[in-house]
């Protein structure tokens, strides 16, 4: 399983919406629900998933999905 069918689920769950398909291109303005209270519930997900940590501002600074994707795996690595 890719990092980007991961995520697929947790922003279903985070955001409510099964109907949501990623990819690397998506942004909050694609996600009707995506605000910053949802954004920090998407950070805890991801982070707790990933079991990693995103220092504060980090996330903010992505652009898209591909951008986060891209840094999640940074962090794996």
């Amino acid at each position: 399983m890719t990092t980007l069918e991961t995520l697929e689920p947790i922003f279903r769950e985070v955001f409510d919406d099964k109907s949501i398909t990623l990819r690397r291109e998506t942004t909050a303005d694609d996600i009707e629900e995506w605000d910053s209270l949802t954004h920090m519930n998407l950070v805890v997900a991801l982070e707790l998933k990933f079991k990693v940590k995103f220092a504060l501002g980090e996330m903010q600074k992505l652009k898209n999905v591909g951008e986060m994707l891209d840094l999640i795996n940074k962090k794996l690595a």
